[in-house]
């Protein structure tokens, strides 16, 4: 579904990235953990094309590593970014709308499931999205990406300052989503991206460290010293 290859990302004469490979399959969760500043985000926006990159990014088969940001979301690959970034002074309703842009045939049909996903937002769904709670933006966050229908789902650190009962319940989402379309998941919550994800990466200085089956990470004592406070 989506293969990296020898990936570099530098600001000016840091390098954030450093040579990655990466690939990501049909019908799972692969998730990309590390500490702040090993280059996580970079990673991801590379992949949209939104930070300038060498190396090579082929999705379903193609190369699309030189192309636009706005060209590689209409071929399927959504990028929910830290922080969320709701319009907040749109309602719930005009959010979906706005990631439907492009869908716009399919709106009722999309808002529908969008409100089964998160029964939250249904209740809310004529308010202001910046009165909303920490937890019901990201989920909103989450909806707007899916009102394109991607074929890739990526989440850039999606438990960020949520309560632990939020996160269980966003991740619960999350793990459901895999049977639509693959997800890759940016994480510093190592133990609940392990705990939903099929395969991961350990991202060091910019540097994969280590990577495997989720299962088999969870169980390393390099991991679980460094990344899950065991």
């Amino acid at each position: 579904m989506l293969e990296i290859k020898n990936l570099q990302v530098y600001y000016g004469v840091i390098a954030a990235v450093r040579g990655i490979d990466m690939h990501i399959k049909r019908g799972e969760i692969v998730t990309l953990i590390g500490s702040n500043g090993a280059g996580k985000t970079s990673t991801l926006n590379a992949l949209v094309n939104s930070v300038k990159k060498s190396g090579r990014v082929i999705f379903e088969g193609r190369n699309i590593s030189t192309h636009p940001t706005h060209k590689i979301v209409r071929e399927g690959i959504a990028l929910v970014p830290e922080g969320r970034r709701v319009f907040i002074n749109l309602s719930v309703e005009e959010n979906l709308r706005m990631g439907a842009f492009n869908n716009d045939e399919n709106f009722e049909r999309l808002r529908g499931r969008m409100y089964e996903l998160f029964p939250r937002l249904y209740d809310k769904r004529e308010q202001m999205a910046g009165t909303l709670s920490g937890g019901e933006q990201q989920m909103l966050a989450i909806a707007r990406a899916l009102m394109s229908e991607p074929k890739l789902l990526m989440l850039d650190e999606p438990s960020l300052g949520l309560a632990p009962r939020i996160v269980g319940e966003l991740f619960e989402v999350i793990a459901e989503l895999k049977k639509s379309f693959p997800i890759l998941l940016v994480e510093q919550n190592a133990f609940a991206a392990l705990s939903i994800a099929d395969y991961g990466y350990v991202l060091e200085n910019g540097i994969i460290s280590l990577e495997g089956e989720s299962e088999k990470l969870e169980g390393n004592d390099d991991v679980r010293k460094r990344y899950l406070g065991v």
